[in-house]
């Protein structure tokens, strides 16, 4: 006997069967149309049952295949989700998340958020006129001299300080951004052909350099400190790696942070092996509480690296390099120009300023207190999920369930206008985990922000049928 649901749904499709017979366009196709247009008249709404495919044939006078061709087109653009054993229902549809500038949720870009807090922001605006006021601008459209004149490298001292408070001037280089410095330290360190120890999960673009430079990745497997000291002892007796690159704080994408321990292991082992290191601390001045630097621990081994991208704006292209030594700076600085020149003089005055003056302290604040509050939101919603990032990250890594598999997921997002990562893009070892990185800040609004978690977590709770997603 057909259930109340059903029977309802029958009901709601006989006025299919008059289109059905005067459309020239293919049934199965138009079928999809006719429920993509129920549910936007309400007609039929979210969980509503439909009938089986048996059912509806013999209500539409269609073969049992064209029926089945055109669930599977609704499915494809999730309208429905089909599970075994107990249906087919409407699907529960959330809007597009829109942003200012009319675009989706672009949540696989790693950026900060951007505080909205006019009193900050002319701050920003008083601070940056002031350095064209206040400069001989001549000065800052001619070549300088790599690494930054003597006053942006004190900036650079300063901002450091926190985390590696035993730093000369002759230590410290200001660079085009870190990307940059990676690309060098990599072609300096390493020959084609040779090896660099990473985690098995890493920022993107160290692979792209490797590929770049013919340099092979080993990959480092990790538990809940960080990567694990005997795999990388291993790694230094049977295969001389060249290099070790962390990302130690709030690691992209995992958001984990290598715990003290495990830093003291791990600049124990380079010690030993006389490994250098390079310390991409990109993350590291959001946390209120973090492990000591590496570069603290094996100071005449490790490259310690922050700057401006993940903690006021991607923009402001300013990278700080503390290097092991001055000889290994002045060698850093030769790599560097033969590639990049020098860092724009206007933006290391900037940036300069905004140290100085303190409106750099006052913006990462803001960004710090805006990633908690977004953070606050993502738990709320998917801390079901197993995500349970620390409040200070403004990315988070989502586990998935066997439900959807990495590639769906993050595609059956993107038709809904919302971007993510999936974890191939980090993997290493050739071994991804089912899992995305999601992205909180950029121009996305905290509003924006909270619909588009919605949206997210409403399609874990409420899975498509598999493949529904890939043409």
């Amino acid at each position: 006997m057909q259930s109340t649901d059903a029977i309802n749904a029958m009901n709601n499709t006989r006025q299919w069967s008059k289109r059905l017979e005067t459309s020239d366009k293919p049934a199965y196709l138009l079928l999809a149309d006719l429920i993509a247009e129920d549910i936007r008249s309400g007609r039929l709404g979210a969980r509503d049952k439909l009938p089986t495919l048996r059912d509806l044939a013999v209500e539409l006078r269609l073969n049992y295949t064209t029926v089945a061709r055109g669930y599977a087109e609704a499915r494809k653009r999730g309208l429905i989700d089909s599970r075994s054993g107990t249906g087919t229902f409407i699907r529960g549809t959330s809007p597009a998340v829109p942003l200012r500038g009319g675009g989706g949720a672009e949540m696989t870009m790693n950026l900060p958020p951007e505080p909205q807090d006019a009193a900050l922001l002319d701050r920003m605006k008083e601070s940056a006129a002031r350095v064209l006021i206040e400069s001989d601008v001549w000065d800052l459209l001619r070549y300088q001299d790599f690494g930054g004149t003597a006053r942006d490298r004190e900036a650079g001292m300063a901002w450091t300080r926190s985390r590696v408070p035993d730093c000369r001037l002759d230590q410290m280089l200001v660079c085009p951004g870190i990307h940059s410095v990676l690309a060098a330290l990599f072609s300096q360190l390493a020959r084609p052909g040779e090896l660099i120890c990473v985690e098995a999960l890493t920022y993107p673009g160290v692979k792209a350099i490797a590929t770049q430079f013919g340099i092979q990745l080993h990959a480092l497997p990790f538990d809940e400190e960080g990567p694990m000291g005997e795999s990388f002892e291993h790694a230094c007796k049977t295969l001389k790696p060249k290099a070790l690159y962390v990302n130690p704080t709030l690691n992209n994408p995992t958001t984990a942070t290598i715990s003290r321990a495990r830093r003291e292991a791990l600049a124990d082992i380079a010690l030993r092996y006389a490994i250098p290191i390079i310390e991409d601390d990109a993350y590291g001045l959001l946390p209120r509480q973090v492990p000591p630097a590496i570069a603290t621990l094996a100071p005449d081994l490790t490259y310690y690296i922050t700057g401006f991208s993940k903690t006021l704006g991607a923009g402001l292209r300013n990278a700080y390099v503390r290097s092991p030594s001055a000889r290994q700076s002045q060698r850093l600085a030769g790599a560097l120009r033969a590639t990049t020149v020098m860092a724009s003089p206007i933006t290391n005055a900037l940036a300069t300023l905004w140290v100085e003056d303190g409106t750099a302290d006052a913006v990462l604040q803001a960004v710090r207190n805006e990633a908690n509050a977004r953070m606050a939101l993502a738990v709320r919603h998917l801390g079901a999920h197993g995500v349970a990032a620390p409040s200070d990250s403004f990315h988070l890594w989502l586990p998935l369930s066997s439900a959807w598999s990495t590639v769906e997921f993050a595609s059956y997002l993107r038709t809904q206008n919302v971007g993510v990562v999936a974890s191939a893009a980090f993997s290493t070892d050739g071994d991804p985990p089912e899992a995305v990185r999601i992205c909180l800040g950029g121009p996305m609004s905290r509003d924006a922000c909270d619909r588009a978690l919605q949206l997210v977590a409403e399609t874990l709770a409420h899975p498509l049928h598999p493949h529904a997603t890939v043409s």
